[in-house]
């Protein structure tokens, strides 16, 4: 990312430097060296490097700018991380493990905190918090929740996400647009191939943390869960067989790409603004990317609804992402001032604004710019989606119930084992490691 020359910090050290000579005091005094250290201190440009996965949007730019403006001598390096959140998590555990101080600030999903916090690898941002007084009873409470951990507070939330489904409202007609998972398979077979489009439904299949939470979503929709509340495992019912039987039908029809295994956000979303299918599920954040007119081919074509409803109602997977600060960092009060700025309504209205993001700030929901800009958040579909959001399950281990539930659903879509097997297999892989 360009950085701006910092003319700031040069007419700042020129007005102290004027303030001192007109303060009367005699050059040779103490306290005029004493300012004279603090103008030096001021001039001072302290980087820091900020890492997140591929942002499509403008948002971490326009972030970045708003914030080097209001900050001229903070100096932000964006450090992009891999798009497969699978592989983000490794690259970050295999840097913090080495005690790596080469980034200060980074993105987490909501499933990593606990686990970031109880490894050392991020910094308590309690007293920051105290010190500048955040209100926290401001933010939503579940998002703000998953940064915490073990009493304190390690990561501040950025946006919050759940799954969604979005259409061609030029190639879909209103009363077409699936309102259950059967009705979605019937629409997608009708509508491909219409205004140019080559598929008729995508979505993220490949084996990394996205397949979960589509395979959630199945699962939740026909009545099934993985882990229950009191933490058993409950995943081999014949509602989760149900929701993966559905899961594998579609993503084995006619109707998605032939390689939609290879499909993450990106792919998915980049074939969607091309133009290519009449429906895809994906994250809020799409609604941005189609609406705008430098990537997008399909510009005030796209509606948005819940995704469709098993047997027992439309579920979608709860996700979002935090930011936190690396625990080794040498940067620690500046990555703040940056954390604070991105977390707070500024940065927050920003990723709105460019990235399609929702916010974690409920009142940035009523800003005139943000549904300016995400009509759909006022939307009646969006609001239903959010409501639909179901977690992921909450295990200290996640990270190994997750690779679980990948490596088996992936069989199962490739056609290496049935439904039935992977179901088992999940059960006895996932009881083993939470033992």
């Amino acid at each position: 990312m360009k950085k701006a020359t910092k003319f700031s910090s040069a007419l700042l050290a020129l007005t102290l430097g004027l303030t001192a000579c007109s303060s009367g005091q005699d050059t040779g005094t103490k306290e005029t060296t004493d300012k004279k250290d603090d103008a030096k201190k001021s001039e001072e440009v302290v980087k820091i490097v900020y890492a997140r996965g591929k942002d499509a949007t403008k948002a971490t730019e326009e972030i970045v700018k708003a914030f080097e403006a209001k900050y001229p001598n903070i100096d932000v390096e964006f450090r992009e991380m891999p798009s497969d959140t699978g592989a983000q998590h490794d690259a970050y555990v295999t840097m913090l493990n080495a005690k790596s101080s080469e980034i200060d600030v980074m993105d987490l999903d909501v499933i990593w905190p606990a686990e970031f916090a109880q490894a050392g690898y991020v910094l308590p941002l309690d007293r920051f918090i105290e010190k500048d007084g955040i209100d926290l009873s401001a933010y939503n409470q579940g998002a703000l929740a998953a940064g915490n951990f073990d009493g304190k507070q390690w990561a501040m939330p950025k946006f919050i996400d759940t799954g969604l489904l979005f259409y061609r409202k030029d190639i879909v007609p209103e009363d077409k647009v699936p309102k259950t998972w059967d009705e979605l398979l019937t629409a997608a077979r009708e509508f491909k191939g219409q205004g140019g489009t080559q598929f008729g439904y995508l979505m993220q299949a490949k084996q990394y943390e996205g397949l979960v939470c589509n395979a959630i979503e199945f699962i939740a929709a026909y009545g099934g869960k993985i882990v229950d509340e009191n933490n058993n495992v409950v995943v081999n019912s014949p509602e989760t067989i149900k929701g993966l039987k559905k899961m594998v039908e579609i993503a084995t029809s006619d109707v998605v790409p032939s390689n939609i295994t290879t499909f993450t956000e990106p792919e998915s979303h980049t074939a969607f603004i091309e133009g290519q299918s009449s429906f895809i599920r994906n994250w809020p954040y799409q609604y941005a990317l189609a609406n705008d007119p430098e990537q997008s081919k399909i510009v005030d074509k796209v509606g948005v609804a819940p995704l469709p409803a098993g047997d027992k109602g439309s579920a979608a997977a709860l996700g979002g992402w935090m930011t936190a600060i690396n625990a080794y960092s040498k940067n620690k009060e500046a990555a703040w001032e940056f954390v604070k700025f991105m977390t707070g309504p500024e940065g927050q209205k920003i990723s709105a604004i460019y990235g399609g993001l929702a916010p974690t700030l409920p009142e940035l929901f009523k800003d005139e710019e943000v549904l300016k800009a995400n009509p759909f958040f006022a939307e009646q579909g969006f609001v239903d989606g959010l409501n639909a959001a179901v977690p992921r399950p909450v295990v200290p281990n996640y990270p190994e119930v997750s690779e679980i539930i990948q490596i088996n659903v992936s069989k199962a879509i490739a056609g290496q084992i049935t439904v039935e097997e992977a179901v088992a297999n999940m059960e006895k892989e996932i009881k083993a490691v939470m033992q």
